[in-house]
């Protein structure tokens, strides 16, 4: 009977019922079903210990034991069950990346008071008096509100991300700066209209938003590559794809590689639907994420927009997934549970009968050869879209040109960016380095400055006149005296960052208005939004940008883009190196002449013959990435290989050598399946946050079986309490 009822997707009262929960357990527990039964994929509080945690019915109890001790299910919860396709993605993710299904749940029920009935909260706004007195810390909330928008937060929440106590933001309530409200909990979000007029589009561009229809009519899987150059208007074709969604009463997922994109990309979805969509990433309210997590279960939200962990938002009907500039490293997680939200997007379409589009001007090489082998459908826009052109380009060869000390701009293109401030025209200047110097080193005994808790140089942010750490966080006040020598005043900054080459714009071109782009320059996604609009409007001559700057930005009257050292990404033996590189370049390059005014795109090398700089000048797409693969095949490597990374991290570095050692000699079960371990060494950053790191690499051979060897591998081993052992699937870097 128990059996039957099951199947059926039910669990009578008093039922054993398998509950898994996100505690570090490992598998589900058996529970009794509560008064009045339960559903498979019920979301239910249970009992564990002294607490109470919140956990999912994943199927019938397996009993074999005393019964008389089993505890029940104290209540379901108030939201839509999860759905077994859902159950099923859960499971696969997590065989494939290794990761226990107790973490592989956290990832999706992660967002905040899942288990509060539904009913109202107070939410607080920006209200419209000013207070009654400002202080500080009145300044501080009224800044955090100014910055989101019309947003509204919990009292604690609002209260943390202001850095200020909750009387602080209630004695405001009462003058009338803050607005105290009574919102009802997770409304339905906005309907969008599919059949609101879009842009008019491009012959080409029609073609493919045909194409991407013909494929969401099927109603079953496919992924498709959407490869258009910069400017081409890839965006308003996968909208469309979005509306043909949409009208078939299917939801929808666009996820974007960074946060800075999310502000302009909502003004855009609302321009085109009447309404904006669900938005789920790091900038979102707490009140909002629990609002879009309820809604994406009941339908009520079609669109959601948003960073890579989206991909486990509980969609009740998930039709189609669009993965915006789908090689950028972004989508790698690479802490926690390490997986490819690209790859894992994939996989959650086919067990949801959806369309994945994956769109890129510069695609990663494993989606091109999953293309090139007809796994993938390929669509192609060849040209920009109205009358922009694609920039010229050609390099800088920084070995002919005499440039000053401490000067980072060779004379032709500072030639070229006084050519554009006469005719009122912008210049960008790209340099892949946050901060003021990657390096502050001691002239008098060579001591270069590093992290107290990290095996790597601090770098100076003289903007914010301290020292920072890039991998933990870690800050501190530029010193005066040598830390190692104590010699005063011998300490200088080595090599270029932004806020350097800042100073040198100012210097050399005193009249012209600048733009810094970094995100460490912004306090929120709002303010960044603010400073791309004015750029946009031409409240700057020349910007000065990280990778942030190349990125889905338009700006119509920039029309010259120099990068200044085209040979930054090329160091190092990383076998992404050169794709990298040149996806980089290239998105960067893009960024030149988007509207009427023609562009030029200039880079700085000191290896103008260079097969990579060659082929980014070339133009000659197909023939770098056909290169590159024939490269990676004969390595036998990603995508014609596998690869597995092992990160051992502990409070000292000789039991991980030992450890890594015991490895090596053990790996049988990975010799069976011919494959190679290399290691271990010393991670590139051996101590990060005052933890050792050691690594070790597998190969093999693509049609292996390698994650059932990996757990074989590591199964027998006893590892102390103080080692961590975490496993990298298809590793994106090797740091």
């Amino acid at each position: 009977m128990q059996a039957a009822l099951t199947e059926a997707g039910y669990f009578e009262e008093g039922q054993l019922v398998a509950v898994l929960t996100a505690e570090p357990i490992g598998r589900p527990l058996d529970y009794r079903a509560p008064e009045g039964g339960c559903a498979l994929g019920a979301y239910v509080e249970v009992p564990l210990g002294p607490r109470k945690v919140m956990g999912v019915v994943w199927g019938a109890g397996e009993g074999g034991y005393d019964l008389a001790k089993v505890r029940r299910v104290i209540r379901v919860l108030d939201v839509a069950p999860m759905r077994e396709e859902m159950q099923q993605f859960l499971v696969r993710a997590g065989d494939y990346t290794l990761t226990p299904l107790p973490l592989m749940l956290r990832l999706a029920t992660r967002a905040p008071g899942l288990a509060d009935a539904p009913g109202s909260r107070k939410i607080y706004r920006l209200g419209t008096a000013a207070p009654s007195r400002m202080t500080e810390a009145r300044g501080k909330v009224i800044e955090v509100l100014r910055a989101y928008g019309g947003v509204g937060f919990y009292l604690t929440e609002l209260a943390k991300l202001a850095g200020v106590t909750p009387q602080v933001v209630k004695g405001m309530v009462a003058s009338g700066a803050v607005d105290e409200i009574d919102q009802p909990r997770d409304l339905p979000f906005p309907p969008l209209d599919a059949n609101r007029p879009g842009k008019e589009l491009s012959e080409d561009q029609s073609n493919a938003a045909a194409q991407l229809r013909t494929a969401l009519l099927t109603g079953a899987y496919g992924t498709t590559l959407l490869k258009g150059v910069t400017g081409s208007g890839k965006t308003e074709v996968y909208l469309e794809a979005v509306a043909d969604c949409l009208r078939q009463g299917r939801q929808a997922l666009v996820l974007l590689p960074e946060i800075a994109l999310t502000a302009e990309f909502l003004d855009r979805v609302e321009a085109r639907f009447g309404a904006r969509p669900g938005e789920w990433h790091s900038g979102a309210s707490m009140s909002e994420r629990r609002r879009l997590w309820r809604m994406c279960g009941e339908g009520g939200v079609q669109l959601v927009v948003g960073a890579r962990s989206a991909l486990f938002l509980p969609f009740r009907d998930l039709g189609l997934i669009v993965i915006d500039e789908e090689h950028d490293t972004s989508y790698k997680q690479e802490e926690g549970v390490m997986y490819s939200a690209r790859d894992m997007a994939v996989l959650r379409a086919s067990f949801a009968s959806a369309q994945v589009v994956l769109a890129s001007a510069t695609p990663s090489l494993e989606t091109w050869v999953n293309a090139e082998a007809g796994k993938y459908q390929r669509i192609n826009l060849a040209a920009r879209f109205g009358a922009s052109e694609l920039p010229e380009m050609a390099a800088i060869d920084m070995r002919a040109e005499q440039l000053q000390p401490n000067n980072w701009i060779s004379p032709s293109l500072a030639s070229e960016v006084r050519a554009r401030l006469a005719e009122g025209e912008q210049s960008m200047l790209f340099l892949n380095r946050r901060g003021y110097a990657p390096t502050t080193v001691c002239r008098a005994c060579g001591h270069q400055i590093g992290c107290d808790h990290c095996d790597a140089r601090m770098v100076e942010h003289r903007f914010l006149k301290r020292l920072v750490c890039h991998q933990c966080g870690e800050s501190k006040p530029v010193p005066d005296v040598c830390p190692e020598c104590k010699a005063e005043g011998k300490l200088a900054p080595i090599g270029p960052g932004v806020e350097r080459l800042a100073e040198e714009v100012s210097e050399r071109f005193p009249d012209a208005k600048m733009a810094v782009l970094s995100s460490d320059l912004f306090s929120s996604a709002r303010a960044l939004k603010e400073a791309i609009h004015n750029i946009a409007a031409g409240g700057a001559d020349i910007i000065i940008g990280t990778q942030i700057v190349a990125k889905g930005h338009n700006f119509p009257l920039l029309t010259l883009v120099g990068v200044i050292d085209a040979d930054l990404g090329l160091m190092g033996s990383d076998m992404r190196a050169a794709e990298r590189t040149f996806q980089l370049m290239r998105q960067v390059a893009g960024r030149a002449g988007r509207a009427e005014r023609p562009g030029r795109a200039l880079l700085q090398t000191h290896q103008p013959e260079h097969p990579v700089i060659r082929a980014i000048l070339s133009g000659n797409e197909e023939d770098f990435w056909r290169a590159e693969a024939e490269g990676r095949r004969a390595e036998g490597v990603p995508p014609f290989g596998k690869m597995a990374g092992l990160i051992l991290s502990g409070p000292e570095p000789k039991p991980l050598f030992d450890l890594g050692e015991t490895l090596a000699r053990s790996a049988g079960p990975l010799r069976a399946i011919n494959a190679e371990v290399y290691g271990p060494a010393p991670a590139p950053i051996a101590r990060v946050r005052g933890k050792h790191r050691v690594r070790m690499l597998i190969k093999a051979p693509k049609g292996a079986a390698l994650q059932p060897a990996i757990k074989a591998w590591l199964a027998p081993l006893k590892i102390p309490n103080s080692i961590r052992i975490a496993v990298d699937i298809d590793p994106q870097s090797f740091w």
